[in-house]
């Protein structure tokens, strides 16, 4: 079977971590919107302004933070053994647009100590059904 591999100058790796960027982004502030909703924590017109606001920022920071962690991947590439040399561009555009991703819902979605009229959830304004493995 022939099949395409990409190329060492191919855009496709680049496209592909500004998507995965993009994708986290949208998922954070969804996951943000979601928590917010449910605790009934900042989701009145200014807190809901704030996060349409948030959106395209969050989204193409994300992007931007692919893009450099792809960057700094390639740029590794040299200085690390063979046997990681593939997949370190991939796992740090993972790891950097993940722990964003976490620290936005984190700081943003959870507000702490802000009075929740819903009454669903903790002073945290975590959602009971938020994992407790996950920190926030």
């Amino acid at each position: 079977m022939n099949t395409v591999q990409p190329q060492s100058d191919s855009c496709l790796p680049w496209a592909g971590s500004a998507l995965f960027g993009a994708a986290m982004g949208g998922a954070a502030w969804s996951l943000t919107v979601w928590a917010r909703a449910y605790c009934d924590a900042g989701y009145d017109p200014g807190g809901r302004f704030e996060l349409n606001l948030l959106l395209p920022l969050l989204v193409g920071g994300e992007a931007l933070v692919g893009l450099l962690a792809r960057a700094l991947g390639k740029r590794l590439v040299p200085s690390v053994p063979r046997a990681v040399r593939a997949a370190l561009p991939t796992l740090l555009v993972v790891a950097a647009t993940v722990g964003l991703a976490w620290w936005f819902f984190a700081s943003r979605g959870t507000l702490d100590g802000y009075p929740g009229d819903s009454g669903l959830c903790p002073a945290g304004n975590v959602p009971p059904r938020w994992p407790d493995w996950i920190p926030v």
